[in-house]
C-alpha cells in the first residue's frame, strides 16, 4: 500500500495482525524486499511493517528531501500516521541512521533499536571519490554500467563467491537496474553527506542490538563497535559470512538474532 508521509508517498507492506509492532527500514539503493527472510520469520508473532525511502523502491521520487534529517521526519511521520508506535525498529545502513535519529529525538516512537551495518560518523572521505563517481556514472548512463561495483561493495565475499547463490545475487543485480536512477542518484547524496550523529548516541534509553557483517567493507565492524559504546546497554554482535548487506547475506542467523531479541524485550 501507498502511504502519504512528511509531504511524500511512501510505499508500505504491512502484515497486519495484533502482535506488536516491527518497523524495518532499508539500506541505500535497496528496498523493503531485502527484509523479506526476517518479515517471514517474525510475522507470525509480530505486526512488521517495511517501507521504501523516498525516491526508492516503489515510492515517489520527490524532487527534494533526501538528507538524513528529512528522511528520518518520513519514517517519524509514517510510525505516527500507522498509529503503530512505540515500534521495534529494525534499520540497516541508511535505515540505521534513520533509526538513530528516531531513537534520541522522538523516545515516544521506539520500543527497541535493531542497528545493522550502519554508522553514527559522516561518510570516511575516503570513500567519496569512488562513490561520487559511481553516482556520476548511474545519473548519467544508468545503473547497469555500476551495478558489478555496487553489488561488491554491499554483499561479502562469501555471498559473491559462492555459486549456489548466484542467482539470488542476480535477482538484486536486475532490481538495481531497473531501479529509479534520479532517485538512487539523490538517496546516495543524502547519505554522502550526512551529519554525525554520536553525540545523540547517550540519548538512546531502550533497549538496543547492535549487529555488523564480519565482512562489511561499507561500513566496518569498527564502526558498529563505536555505536555499541555510545548507547547505554547496547549488544553487539557480529554476522558471520556477511558483508553490508548482513540481512541478505546470511538471513537466518540475523533472523535467529532478531526473534532473540525481540522476545527478551518482551
Amino acid at each position: 500500500m501507498d502511504v502519504s508521509a512528511n509531504g511524500t508517498r511512501l510505499h508500505v507492506e504491512d502484515s497486519g495482525g495484533r502482535g506488536a509492532p516491527v518497523v524495518f527500514s532499508h539500506g541505500v539503493l535497496y528496498s523493503c524486499r531485502m527484509w523479506d527472510a526476517q518479515v517471514a520469520a517474525l510475522r507470525d508473532l509480530y505486526r512488521c511493517v517495511a517501507y521504501d525511502h523516498r525516491g526508492q523502491g516503489r515510492s515517489a521520487v520527490p524532487a527534494t528531501g533526501y538528507d538524513m534529517e528529512t528522511v528520518s521526519d518520513d519514517g517519524a511521520a509514517l510510525i505516527r500516521g500507522l498509529a503503530a508506535g512505540p515500534v521495534h525498529f529494525v534499520g540497516l545502513s541508511m535505515g540505521g541512521f534513520v533509526g538513530m535519529r528516531l531513537a534520541a529525538r522522538h523516545p515516544e516512537l521506539v520500543r527497541s533499536l535493531v542497528l545493522l551495518d550502519t554508522s553514527a560518523d559522516p561518510e570516511p572521505p575516503e570513500n567519496l571519490p569512488r562513490y561520487k563517481m559511481l553516482a556520476f556514472i548511474a545519473r548519467w548512463l544508468g545503473q547497469r554500467p555500476v551495478a558489478g561495483s555496487v553489488l561488491k561493495i554491499m554483499h561479502g565475499r562469501s555471498m559473491r563467491s559462492d555459486p549456489a547463490r548466484a542467482p539470488e545475487l542476480a535477482a538484486w543485480r536486475a532490481r538495481l537496474i531497473a531501479s529509479d536512477r534520479i532517485g538512487a542518484v539523490r538517496a546516495v547524496q543524502g547519505v554522502f553527506e550526512r551529519r554525525p550523529v554520536h553525540d545523540e548516541l547517550a540519548r538512546i534509553r531502550v533497549p538496543t542490538l547492535v549487529m555488523v557483517g564480519e565482512e562489511d567493507t561499507a561500513t566496518v565492524p569498527a564502526k558498529a563497535e563505536a555505536i555499541a559504546r555510545g548507547i547505554p546497554g547496547a549488544r553487539l554482535v557480529r554476522v558471520p559470512r556477511a558483508g553490508h548487506m548482513s540481512a541478505i547475506d546470511h538471513p537466518a542467523f540475523v533472523s535467529e538474532q532478531l526473534v532473540g531479541f525481540l522476545a527478551s524485550v518482551g
